[in-house]
């Protein structure tokens, strides 16, 4: 970000058409075509709408425009169209220009570029974004159109992330969410590696600054041992291929501060115990791509020769590459400090491939090939999605992140014919993949020429053979181990036309029932009767009546009644339900509603107040349980109340992308209050341990113990704890306590 200073408007002009320049110049030293005057004729007429505009940090809003020009061009590798786009693609929403002016200046192309980046800004990522799945539509059908809007769109989101620290901090945890959430899954598909790692290094930095700010400083701490770890341990390889005459790069890739700290959660592990912080990665040049194969698997035999080699990680894309495009080979050895160590081989056309993704392929002039046929077959499955949309917004995401951000396999049909699927996919899911046919008629697999059920997961490799009957039909419980949006979705799409007629039977049959009780037909009713029935939705509720899977009874009557009746006194309920009796004066029940519930100013910090008595002015999620110390959010609830939940909460994920607008910081107040938390210990069995334990806990520590499973097994046991604790603080010290029983190997806070 450019530092902004008080400065005269020349200084300040001179600025701006330096960083211009350095947009010009790096797109001069790119092998696109030299499209000069049309970059320099969109800056000019961007420069002129924005005039006088000025970002929340201060500096001119021009500046935003040409850094995310400068990113799509020498970070992605974009050309002019793109890169007019990115100069262009805020002035049909900020200012008074329309999409018809920017075609009439610039052509068709660049017009329908900052069209789709428009529908993008007021869609999924837009205020009003969990409203609607139509929002959502916008972005992925913008981007099957033209894949470039979506790469722009990832400028402007890093952009916009490496100046997020002049935002309001509630505002920081909805980018930062939606970006972990949507976009960094999104680089990851399209091939971006460098961007997807400065999102979620970003991303983390701004939800966990002083977890951050922790590993970075033990990342520098520990680099003196890692250089001379790593300098022992490339030293002979680098001798090897300098007497095979190769010209290469070798340098070592230190992991990300996100990646770090994912480890560390996942294997409940502390930072100084995460012994692969770097990979080493060599990147050869090589002029005849059809010889990079052979050079790459001569590389692998001569480190092999040198260190022993770790027989279940080695990766081979470059026969078989990433849907994103990505190739290389991976393998991984034993270091000189007796930890495992992995190495990358791949050519100087491979690591750009792999840093910049597909808009590298233009670079190479690989056309329609093998990597953008993948591609394609991405988005068609992106429009698969988009002709068989789910109800709710929220859904809606989640399936598509299925098919963004999950490790590929590779398996075959007896033909030979490749299907790649998400990591733990099914047979069913590669039945589906085939043809919709195949999954709807799916009776068993034969995997390897072993018959298998429907849900056995595949490996990469497996040979895989679809056995079909016509007699088969779609199963609800499918879904239960289907993992591609894909099978997901076609199997919803068939259940649905298999279930029409008796749906429309049942919504009948509720039609006639609500009538002859003359209970009216209203959210609030539908709400009780499915809550009464453990069903989620009214189509379920319809198939089942339908299906005399239920029946509505004479109990339900008097249950349903009753709220309508109270609410002809008092209730909100009973208002809104009176709309149509409301007198000419009374408020409309919206104004209502709305001074119903409580005002809570998300632009300022919440404090959070909890007594003794249990009295709180929030509620704590169960899928998280935060405590006080927790690095938390609040989420305004449809009744007005805060709910909150752990920063890192996948359930809080979802709600910073689709529901930015009610996201509001907060912060604890030390109240006498306790909390629950879960403990979960692990170590050798012996005699008294268990007494040491409670002990400790009970006694020492004066800590009330709710729950306790414990198990051994031979000579190792586990344990669950269940505590109530006054914070964060009192739980790590129970930890630290804890691992100094003997016998205890592990103990980790269970969220």
């Amino acid at each position: 970000m450019t530092e902004v200073r008080h400065i005269s408007p020349e200084e300040e002009d001179r600025m701006i058409e330096a960083e211009f320049a350095d947009v010009l110049s790096g797109y001069m030293r790119s092998n696109h075509r030299k499209k000069v005057e049309i970059i320099e004729r969109a800056y000019r007429f961007a420069k002129a709408a924005h005039s006088g505009v000025r970002r929340r940090s201060g500096e001119p809003y021009i500046l935003h425009p040409i850094a995310v020009a400068k990113i799509a061009s020498q970070e992605i590798g974009l050309g002019s169209t793109s890169i007019c786009a990115a100069l262009l693609h805020d002035v049909v929403e900020d200012t008074d220009y329309t999409v018809a002016d920017i075609e009439q200046h610039f052509g068709a192309k660049i017009a329908q570029l900052v069209e789709g980046l428009t529908k993008i800004s007021g869609g999924i990522f837009g205020d009003k974004a969990s409203a609607q799945a139509e929002n959502f539509r916008k972005l992925l059908l913008t981007m099957s159109e033209d894949i470039r809007v979506v790469l722009v769109k990832m400028a402007d989101r890093l952009h916009n992330m490496r100046t997020l620290g002049s935002m309001a901090p509630n505002k920081q945890y909805k980018i930062a969410g939606e970006t972990l959430y949507i976009y960094a899954p999104l680089a990851h598909r399209l091939g971006l590696f460098a961007i997807k790692t400065e999102l979620e290094d970003l991303a983390f930095k701004y939800e966990h600054p002083k977890t951050y700010e922790t590993i970075s400083r033990k990342i520098a701490e520990s680099e003196a041992r890692r250089s001379e770890v790593y300098t022992d341990f490339s030293l002979p390889i680098k001798e090897k291929l300098n007497s095979m005459g190769l010209k290469y790069e070798a340098k070592a890739r230190l992991k990300s501060v996100y990646s770090i700290w994912n480890k560390m959660e996942t294997k409940h592990v502390p930072f100084e115990e995460v012994y692969d912080l770097y990979a080493m990665r060599i990147v050869f040049d090589c002029d005849d791509p059809s010889r990079e194969k052979a050079i790459c698997w001569n590389i692998y035999a001569a480190i092999t020769d040198l260190y022993r080699l770790h027989p279940e990680r080695t990766r081979d894309w470059i026969s078989t590459p990433k849907a994103n495009g990505y190739q290389a080979l991976h393998l991984t050895v034993m270091g000189p400090d007796g930890n495992w160590i992995e190495v990358q081989i791949r050519s100087r056309r491979m690591d750009e491939i792999a840093e910049k993704g597909f808009a590298a392929h233009w670079k190479y002039k690989i056309g329609e090939g093998d990597e953008e046929s993948e591609l394609n077959v991405w988005l068609r499955t992106i429009k698969d999605i988009l002709d068989n949309p789910e109800p709710s917004a929220i859904d809606f995401l989640d399936t598509l992140k299925l098919n963004l951000f999950s490790s590929e396999i590779v398996v075959f049909t007896p033909k030979g014919e490749l299907i790649t699927l998400p990591a733990g996919a099914t047979v069913l899911d590669a039945a589906f993949a085939l043809h919709t046919e195949l999954g709807t008629h799916c009776i068993a697999g034969k995997v390897n020429h072993k018959l298998v059920p429907l849900s056995s997961i595949l490996s990469s490799g497996d040979q895989v053979e679809i056995l079909t009957s016509q007699s088969q039909t779609p199963q609800a419980e499918w879904a239960e181990f289907l993992v591609t949006a894909h099978a997901r979705t076609r199997l919803r799409a068939a259940l649905r036309k298999l279930r029409q007629p008796l749906t429309a039977k049942g919504r009948e049959i509720l039609r006639e029932w609500l009538a002859e009780h003359n209970i009216p037909d209203t959210n609030a009713v539908i709400t009780k009767i499915l809550g009464t029935y453990h069903i989620a939705n009214r189509d379920s509720l319809c198939y089942q009546l339908g299906n005399e899977e239920i029946m509505l009874g004479e109990f339900l009557v008097k249950a349903l009644r009753k709220p309508a009746e109270a609410s002809d006194k008092s209730s909100l309920l009973g208002r809104i339900l009176r709309i149509g009796k409301k007198k000419p004066d009374s408020p409309a029940p919206e104004a209502e509603a709305a001074a119903a519930v409580p005002k809570v100013n998300v632009k300022e910090i919440y404090t959070l107040r909890c007594d003794d008595r249990g009295n709180a002015n929030f509620v704590t999620a169960d899928c998280c349980s935060p405590i006080p110390g927790d690095d938390s959010l609040g989420f305004i609830t449809d009744a007005g109340t805060v709910e909150i939940h752990t920063l890192d909460c996948p359930r809080a994920q979802v709600l910073k992308a689709s529901y930015g607008p009610r996201i509001v910081a907060t912060r604890w107040e030390n109240t006498g209050a306790k909390f629950k938390a879960r403990i979960h210990i692990e170590g050798i069995d012996r005699h008294g341990i268990l007494q040491e334990l409670t002990t400790l806990i009970t006694t020492h520590l004066a800590i009330d113990i709710r729950k306790l499973d414990i198990e051994a097994s031979a000579e190792v046991f586990t344990c669950d704890l269940w505590v109530r604790v006054f914070s964060v603080e009192a739980v790590n010290d129970l930890i630290d306590k804890t691992l100094t029983i003997n016998g205890v190997k592990s103990a980790t806070r269970i969220q």
